[in-house]
């Protein structure tokens, strides 16, 4: 993989993983209920089960990509589009992060709310979803070895999920009632992170395609 595929990667990582979703939502309502500590337990237990969705989808599609150009350019278009999808979804669902404010939760120990974080990781439709169709994208099937890079590529994107989710843990616990004394603070970020995200679908999708 060149450095520019991998600096390609990085950058759309940086503009996907911070916007709200099903973990970030999940870490906010944790860090509301129950303190930034909860909350930044979720957001390792949450990465880890991330990675291990990321080496999984690496060794099933990584192998299918590194033999086939015209699957890459399926993979490719299919990936585009549903970054247009969840794009839709995030901007109409943006009313729902003034919910998790709304969130009673009962005391957990440390080692329940890290298991509970890895399940949400592991079990996210989404993340499985994005893997498949997002990571073979930014592989380099000419230089071979297209699983061990989706599993390089997968665990760029669990750290940066893991930097940009504790971040929003801790400003949600900090900020708690300056969101709280405005909802629409909170949908103008969702909003403008789905709005970011169609607009980075299409860019893929009009990209460069690979032949065979």
């Amino acid at each position: 993989m060149s450095g520019d595929r991998y600096l390609a990667f990085v950058l759309a990582s940086l503009v996907i993983a911070p916007v709200p979703g099903p973990s970030v939502l999940f870490v906010i309502s944790r860090a509301v209920a129950l303190g930034r500590g909860a909350a930044i337990a979720t957001v390792i237990g949450n990465s880890a089960g991330v990675f291990a969705q990321a080496v999984a989808v690496a060794f099933g599609v990584g192998v299918l990509v590194e033999q086939s150009a015209v699957l890459f350019n399926v993979i490719k278009l299919a990936g585009a589009g549903y970054l247009v999808y969840l794009g839709i979804r995030t901007f109409r669902e943006r009313r729902e992060l003034a919910e998790v404010f709304d969130a009673t939760i009962a005391p957990r120990s440390t080692r329940r709310i890290l298991r509970e974080g890895a399940i949400v990781g592991l079990m996210n439709p989404k993340v499985a979803v994005f893997f498949a169709a997002i990571l073979p994208q930014f592989a380099d099937p000419s230089r071979g070895h297209v699983p061990l890079q989706l599993v390089l590529l997968g665990f760029t994107f669990s750290v940066i999920v893991l930097v940009s989710d504790s971040l929003w843990g801790l400003m949600a616990g900090s900020a708690r009632a300056w969101f709280m004394r405005s909802p629409g603070r909170l949908r103008l970020v969702g909003g403008a992170g789905g709005l970011t995200i169609v607009g980075l679908g299409l860019s893929l999708a009009f990209a460069g395609r690979k032949t065979s």
